[in-house]
């Protein structure tokens, strides 16, 4: 992957580690670097799948490259130029995705893992390609945004998570955002993908009754709060 961002050449596990920070640090959507959390090293940990001293190590280097600021359990911000490659990254990433989805015949829910491989090893030229063959996409399949070649973020449809809804209102699935894999192929099996139109019926303790075309489903909390809705006539939307 040539860096554009960055003069010193990153490992795919140092980049995939910038990244991780900006989902986790953005509740895994897409906004400026002033707006992002404090990631915690658990939850890196967690995110990786590793133990939280190989992300004390890896973090000590990135600090050191000057692409995060790290202060022991502070948690870690990226730095500016660690946000423009991890923006870079993502780009890499989500043009993949929606490449593999248009022109290769992959299902929306498939391309994520796959993305996840390659995503390091395309050049800025083969990048530029996909992005003109595409006609130079906004979003990815899962609704996601794509950052500009200059690296900047488009403008975003209001937005919020289901959970949030009240019985009858109604929109069209907007995001979904997550990359657990069961999830997505669930959702994708249920028509839950983005575009499709559903109405809340009810939420309870046990989650959110929805309906989808003439389906009616119940989903638990933790994949109803990953779902994003744009709701009709809703100007005062939260913003992704």
């Amino acid at each position: 992957m040539n860096r554009t961002t960055h003069h010193t050449p990153l490992s795919e596990a140092q980049e995939d580690y910038l990244k991780q920070v900006l989902l986790l640090g953005s509740g895994e959507g897409m906004g400026r670097l002033e707006d992002t959390l404090p990631v915690s090293t658990q939850s890196l940990a967690d995110r990786m799948q590793v133990k939280p001293a190989s992300v004390t190590g890896m973090l000590k280097k990135l600090a050191e490259l000057g692409l995060v600021e790290y202060e022991a359990y502070r948690g870690v911000r990226l730095t500016e130029a660690g946000y423009k490659v991890a923006l870079e990254v993502l780009r890499h990433h989500r043009l993949i995705e929606a490449y593999l989805h248009q022109a290769l015949g992959y299902g929306w829910e498939e391309v994520h893992a796959e993305a996840e491989k390659l995503e390091h090893h395309i050049s800025e030229a083969f990048e530029e390609r996909i992005a003109e063959w595409l006609g130079h996409p906004s979003h990815d399949p899962h609704g996601d945004v794509i950052p500009s070649a200059a690296l900047e973020l488009p403008p975003t449809t209001p937005n919020r998570p289901l959970t949030t809804l009240q019985s009858g209102q109604h929109g069209t699935v907007a995001r979904v955002a997550t990359q657990d894999q069961d999830a997505l192929n669930l959702f994708a099996h249920l028509g839950l993908k983005p575009g499709a139109p559903l109405r809340l019926l009810e939420q309870g303790a046990e989650g959110s009754r929805i309906q989808v075309g003439n389906q009616r489903y119940l989903l638990p909390t933790s994949l109803a709060q990953v779902l994003w809705i744009t709701l009709e006539g809703d100007p005062d939307a939260n913003i992704q």
